[in-house]
């Protein structure tokens, strides 16, 4: 559906530019945007190695783990579905970390596998337990300590001040997050019901 979305967005505004007369200029625009795309792409992965590889020696060395241990009574009380010790245990806060860090990118193949562990639990497939609609409301809340994507936006485009909004962003991301667990419990209780 999304695909179609897109395509017809694009058809439309090629369309309208077409029949006003501005292909000349949507061509330049289609180019220069397709540039400073892989551009920016480019310039992230640098960022994302880096917070990936971190990711990937904190599960080495066992440090996941001993952020699970301490993290677990919370992550018994938002998804009490999950039994101890399960897979999707550590999928769920190796996606939370990169999050936190503003890699949500790098995030995503940690979320995956989490809601592929949470699946697996699962007694209706094709269905979505509370386990993995809590996990999926926690990822659109927004949580984040570091956006780091965003400061390198900032540094990238001149800003003399880039990590100014880490304060801002620690507030943000408590209020929404706090607001979408209660709002989660609130209808899975009245799923239960």
């Amino acid at each position: 559906m999304i695909n179609t979305i897109w395509f017809l967005l694009v058809f439309i505004g090629i369309l309208y530019g077409a029949l006003t007369g501005n292909l000349g200029d949507i061509n330049n625009i289609i180019i220069d945007q397709a540039t400073e795309g892989v551009t920016f792409g480019i310039s992230l992965m640098g960022v994302m190695a880096f917070w990936l590889g971190i990711m990937n020696i904190a599960e080495k060395s066992g440090l996941i783990r001993a952020i699970s241990k301490v993290f677990r009574p919370l992550v018994r009380f938002i998804f009490p579905e999950v039994p101890a010790n399960h897979p999707a245990e550590r999928w769920m806060l190796m996606n939370f970390i990169a999050n936190m860090f503003g890699v949500g990118n790098g995030a995503t193949a940690f979320g995956l596998k989490a809601i592929r562990e949470l699946d697996s639990l699962n007694a209706h497939k094709g269905r979505a337990t509370n386990a993995m609609a809590m996990f999926l409301i926690i990822n659109m809340s927004s949580l984040q300590l570091v956006p780091l994507t965003v400061i390198k936006l900032r540094h990238d485009y001149g800003s003399k001040a880039p990590t100014d909004i880490i304060g801002i962003t620690l507030l943000a991301t408590t209020l929404s997050t706090i607001v979408a667990i209660i709002i989660g419990k609130m209808f899975e209780r009245r799923r239960k019901c």
